[in-house]
């Protein structure tokens, strides 16, 4: 079988078929057109060990010598029901083929003894980035007990350093590095949902790589439940990168006929660093049709300005200072206003009322009829704040039917079947229950038609410890019933925006970004812890989709006391808005905000298209991150201070990204001397010449050459504008 060659924006997938099965032989660096005789290829045979060169294959298999993590866990029982049959398949390329266009395969391998067969699917996008994902499909006449089905890539000795994200509530996708050694690394996901330590991005590199350097071979894992994400790196010199659904207990038994499709293995490669790893993610994001600034969305607009009101009022829902609320926020230019968590009966504070989803008469005698109109009358469109998967115990639906509680145990309620510990006082409605499902779909259903909602703001507040259905574990099921629940109102709503809220960035990942419209990073609206959540979480996500927003002077969740303008520069690199009574403001503040927001409107097509760049800069406290049009005709950047330099002075810094034969001029966009801040932004008796004159040099000079940044105050930053001259 000839092998086949997928190529895509400098990208190579080579697969080759000659021991039987698929293999990838090379992904990385674009190979031309020219494939030589893949014989060349053929490994060496070490003493001790098998008589013929072991294959790494697509799904790595013990039946081709593989020693390492196997693609395939599972087994079958006997007539006596004894388990342990089939235990090691042989799965062997039964058909291959490829696309016209040279992007797309679909390979087949079959074990006729084993009874199983699968279909892997590979996609090389435009942008580069790869998708994979494989089909098991049980052909044997009996069950077959899946354990694990993994997704994986390999990647070169070249790959000699490890990056991933970790983190907890509010300081979430914060990275980690280490060097590569011998055996399996694993992180593993037990939370029921993606979680806040769960790494959005894992990267194999070349020793040193950076932001704008080195050659790097990482992956994202689609999935919102739970998962293992590995490296499995052999005595033998090969290293697997990849991911599998963690599987609880037979939680997946295919009868015959039946199959199991992973989550999808998302893989990019870049020889220019993370920015080309984000690059590669951002074009496959923005080529989507579903896309949220895709101009083929019949309610195309741009990202709006938002306020929600959650650490404005929290559950203090009264309507007259929801009103003087709204008159602010219009004031302002904002153009989305949330209410937030505390409108629906019986929710006066966080432990009860969870799962009825009726409007509270006692607070809203008129339902939200008024509220809503007052919005809608001064050009704000009007979002809500739901959590649907989850249940209070003191709530009218757990009292009438605590069967729809998810619980670990198959005895009923009446018979003292034992719930799970609680978490923020609340449980897990059990959506694989097809009446509980369809009870929340209707609620929701009917508070879209009744009401003018144009935005979800759908929270999910604790982990699915212990998450059963009829005494099995089913965080698979829940995962894919609230994948349907997303997909249903969807269709029924196309014109509601949801974003996936999870105790702030709990589940942000590809599998639920195929179905909502934003994703809110952390509940921390701590502009200083802000700078490495959404950095990090924009090295995967195009910042169109990463709600961030401006919050208190006095961070509810830190305590720290940041001026407006950090505030404001943070929030403008993502999908911009405010959390913050904003009538609490002083006039200055105000007129900084209202600036900001101008800003935000004149550049946010240039902020959720461009090129995301982020500067190699030696000092630590110092970042320099930015946008850049493709065309090469205006940036954005922040100079941003994120703790006391250890130099006296930043020195020059270089601006990269930039055409290097086009001539730009540089010039402070915020803040600028108008605002109450500005000097207190700065630790210099005079600042450099450009910073009051403005700048201009070629994209060359402003890479190579640089320019002396002012003396910033730590926690503070400047934001650049960037024209080119024509």
């Amino acid at each position: 079988m000839n092998p086949l060659h997928l190529r895509s924006a400098g990208v190579s997938l080579l697969l080759a078929f000659d021991s039987g099965e698929a293999e990838i032989v090379h992904w990385g660096a674009d190979l031309g057109e020219a494939i030589p005789d893949l014989n060349l290829l053929r490994a060496p045979v070490p003493h001790s060990a098998l008589d013929v060169p072991v294959v790494a294959g697509l799904l790595p298999q013990a039946s081709s010598g593989w020693l390492g993590r196997p693609g395939l866990r599972g087994h079958r029982t006997d007539d006596d029901g004894a388990p342990g049959f089939a235990f090691s398949p042989a799965l062997r390329v039964t058909a291959a083929e490829a696309s016209l266009d040279g992007r797309r395969a679909r390979i087949t391998q079959s074990d006729a003894e084993a009874g199983l067969e699968l279909v892997s699917e590979l996609v090389l996008n435009e942008g580069g980035l790869l998708e994979i994902s494989h089909e098991l499909i049980n052909r044997g006449t009996g069950a077959y007990h899946l354990g694990e089905l993994g997704v994986v890539v390999p990647v070169p000795s070249a790959a000699s350093e490890l990056l991933d994200l970790t983190g907890r509530w509010c300081r979430e996708n914060h990275p980690q590095r280490q060097q590569i050694l011998q055996g399996t690394w694993v992180r593993s996901g037990r939370h029921g949902r993606t979680g806040h330590d769960s790494s959005l991005l894992v990267a194999a590199g070349s020793v040193g790589f950076s932001n704008r350097s080195g050659r790097i071979w990482a992956v994202h894992f689609g999935w919102s439940g739970n998962h293992e994400q590995y490296l499995d790196s052999l005595a033998d010199g090969r290293r697997m990168l990849g991911a599998a659904e963690l599987l609880g207990s037979g939680e997946i038994v295919l009868a015959a006929g039946e199959s199991y499709r992973t989550p999808t293995l998302y893989a990019a490669y870049s020889d220019s660093g993370l920015d080309g790893v984000t690059d590669a993610f951002y074009r496959w994001f923005r080529a989507r049709r579903q896309h949220v600034t895709s101009h083929a969305l019949a309610n195309y607009r741009p990202r709006p300005v938002v306020l929600n009101t959650w650490e404005a009022v929290y559950f203090d829902h009264r309507l007259e200072p929801l009103i003087e609320l709204a008159d602010a926020a219009a004031d302002l230019g904002v153009e989305r206003f949330v209410l937030d968590d505390g409108w629906f009966r019986g929710r006066r504070d966080d432990h009860a009322g969870l799962g009825d989803w009726y409007v509270d008469e006692t607070m809203w005698p008129d339902g939200l009829a008024p509220l809503i109109e007052a919005v809608t009358s001064r050009g704000m469109e009007f979002g809500l704040w739901v959590e649907p998967e989850m249940v209070n115990l003191d709530s009218d639906v757990a009292r009438e039917h605590p069967e729809w509680i998810s619980r670990p145990s198959a005895a009923s309620p009446k018979d003292g079947g034992r719930l799970p510990r609680e978490w923020r006082h609340q449980h897990v409605l059990d959506l694989a229950n097809p009446e509980a499902w369809q009870y929340v779909y209707d609620r929701l259903d009917a508070l879209l038609r009744e009401n003018d909602i144009a935005y979800l703001k759908w929270d999910q507040n604790r982990d699915l410890a212990e998450q059963g259905h009829a005494g099995r574990p089913s965080v698979h099921e829940q995962t894919l019933a609230a994948y349907r629940l997303f997909d249903a109102l969807k269709a029924a709503h196309p014109r509601v925006e949801i974003e996936s809220c999870s105790s702030g960035g709990g589940r942000v990942d590809l599998g639920i970004l195929q179905r909502t419209d934003r994703v809110w990073a952390s509940d921390c609206n701590d502009a200083l812890e802000r700078q490495t959540i959404q950095r990090w979480t924009e090295a995967v996500l195009p910042p169109e989709l990463v709600g961030a927003h401006v919050g208190p002077t006095h961070s509810h969740t830190t305590g720290r006391v940041h001026d407006i303008s950090f505030r404001a520069i943070t929030a403008l690199f993502g999908h911009f808005g405010m959390e913050w009574d904003i009538r609490q403001a002083t006039a200055a503040e105000r007129e900084t905000l209202r600036r900001a927001i101008a800003l935000y409107k004149q550049h946010r097509d240039l902020l959720h298209s461009g090129v995301r760049i982020n500067a190699d800069l030696a000092e630590p406290n110092l970042t320099l991150h930015g946008v850049v049009a493709h065309d090469g005709g205006e940036a954005l950047f922040a100079a941003v201070a994120l703790g006391s330099l250890s130099a006296e002075m930043p020195g020059r810094v270089g601006i990269p990204g930039l055409d290097p034969e086009r001539t730009y001029r540089l010039a402070v966009a915020l803040p600028t001397p108008e605002d109450a801040d500005f000097v207190d932004s700065f630790i210099q008796t005079s600042p450099p010449a450009w910073l009051s004159e403005g700048a201009t040099a070629t994209g060359r000079f402003l890479a190579e050459v640089g320019l002396p940044l002012p003396i910033l105050r730590p926690e503070h930053a400047i934001l650049l504008h960037v024209t080119a001259v024509e």
